[in-house]
């Protein structure tokens, strides 16, 4: 047996899967997110600590036999984390997250440079974690003076499992401290990010062994025998390993919290200037880009709130065929945006609002702005040389046929909607695991998953979302000029 651990946002999911890849019990568990100031996101580490321990519990408690048959650990977690520890491995402070935009200042002065772009392949956003480092120096002194390592949060929660620091290339390279193209730590960014090497934790590949589970643990869950914990990767990694997206061409799109749209490529070929990411995939010698917009269902999480309802009642309202374009419109940009504006100061908004709006509209029209966003993010994939012709959807916001609808001819690709079961971090988790016990190569063990449905580009409407999108696309410039 193998278990998957993935860190998310908003809580870790456990999944535990035996040796043919089939899922066999899975847990889940809930944390919250601290947002102190404006723009600001954090969290404290031994929640997730909390989380994991509550979740093996009710695994233990609902398949004790397969859980006591545990071989190996795969570890998946959100990115770009900065989780600050002294040198008896103690919190220094809380977490700051991915989503995070207080190091705006900090990520430019380090994307002036130009070695950051070259080394890392990628622009320094404000959410990457070397800019965080440079606002605690600035900001908390006495913290930075004290912290002996810097860990993204699966690390820390590796940390607690094997006692040693280890990371992955793939949630790594989002650091903006690692030479993705070699996959090792360099000398010349941690030097711009006032860094040392002896702060890194030591690097391996996701489908390799980073460690042994400690003895203590293995006592308190019941296990026997040597427990391996894999490399593991960062979430989009380790969802796309659980997707089977490794080959060129594979890719996804995520309706999540955030908005992703990815593909594997065989090579790496970075364009930082299209302000896609370049990051190492959690196999080794294989890179994956994606487009990266911070707020997908949270956008309509936001409008749920707002209105008094949920965002399940919201998506009902609006289900059925399409029938063109919305002449509302919204721009999707509640927590500024990354791909392709790279600008964390973008902010959110309704046009074409009228007397006779109701809520129904705004729901559109957001639904509209998250697959026009998505648009974006596939037009700067492109300018790369990716070139995905068909996705896998992902995330939560899938489980709305409207919303796939819309996104399908927007995009005007076909959306492959998998068949029932654990896709997911979770379970790229615990394939990395199984890799671990496997002499062959990772790759002959990942399968693409059952294909329920596929959605097609509605044809009679390609042109009048065509004409949508740029539109859509106009309204930003002007929103920039007004802030």
């Amino acid at each position: 047996m193998f278990l998957g651990l993935d860190l998310g946002t908003s809580g870790l999911r456990a999944v535990l899967v035996d040796e043919s890849g089939q899922v066999v019990g899975a847990a889940d568990t809930h944390y919250d997110v601290s947002h102190p100031h404006s723009g600001w996101s954090e969290q404290d580490p031994a929640n997730w600590i909390a989380a994991c321990e509550s979740a093996v519990a009710q695994l233990r408690q609902d398949h004790r036999t397969a859980f006591e048959a545990v071989r190996a650990i795969g570890l998946s977690g959100h990115m770009h984390g900065a989780t600050l520890i002294d040198k008896r491995d103690h919190v220094l402070r809380p977490c700051i997250l991915w989503n995070d935009t207080r190091a705006a200042a900090e990520a430019a002065s380090l994307d002036a440079l130009p070695a950051c772009r070259a080394l890392s392949g990628n622009i320094v956003f404000p959410g990457f974690t070397a800019p965080k480092l440079r606002w605690v120096e600035q900001h908390e002194p006495e913290v930075f003076a004290q912290t002996a390592r810097v860990l993204l949060p699966k690390d820390y929660l590796r940390l607690w499992l094997i006692g040693e620091a280890v990371s992955d290339c793939s949630d790594s390279a989002g650091t903006s401290w690692l030479d993705v193209g070699t996959r090792r730590w360099s000398d010349t960014l941690l030097e711009a990010g006032h860094m040392r090497a002896e702060q890194m934790p030591r690097l391996v590949e996701g489908s390799e062994t980073s460690g042994q589970l400690r003895e203590s643990l293995k006592t308190a869950w019941g296990l026997s025998g040597p427990v391996e914990v894999a490399g593991g990767g960062g979430d989009n990694a380790a969802a796309a390993v659980g997707a089977g997206c490794v080959a060129e061409g594979d890719g996804f799109v995520s309706l999540g919290t955030s908005g992703v749209l990815l593909t594997a490529r065989a090579g790496y070929r970075p364009d930082p200037e299209s302000a896609v990411h370049t990051f190492c995939h959690a196999l080794p010698n294989t890179w994956y880009q994606m487009g990266v917009m911070l707020a997908a269902t949270d956008c309509l999480n936001w409008l749920a709130r707002v209105v008094g309802s949920t965002p399940a009642d919201l998506a009902n309202a609006v289900e059925g065929p399409l029938t063109g374009p919305s002449e509302t419109r919204f721009l999707p940009y509640l927590s500024g945006e990354r791909t392709p504006h790279n600008d964390s100061r973008a902010r959110g908004a309704f046009t074409g609002l009228g007397i006779a709006s109701e809520t129904a509209d705004l729901t559109r029209a957001v639904m509209e702005g998250v697959a026009f966003g998505l648009r974006d993010n596939l037009d700067a994939l492109r300018s790369t040389g990716a070139k995905p012709t068909r996705l896998l959807a992902l995330g939560g916001g899938a489980q709305s046929r409207f919303w796939l609808d819309t996104l399908a001819t927007v995009l005007g690709l076909p959306i492959d909607m998998p068949a029932q079961g654990e896709l997911g971090a979770a379970l790229g988790a615990a394939r990395l695991a199984m890799a671990t016990q496997h002499d062959t190569h990772p790759s002959d063990i990942l399968h693409k998953p059952q294909i329920a449905e596929t959605i097609e580009p509605r044809q009679d409407l390609l042109e009048a979302y065509t004409e949508g999108h740029a539109a859509f696309a106009a309204l930003y410039p002007r929103l920039k000029a007004e802030l």
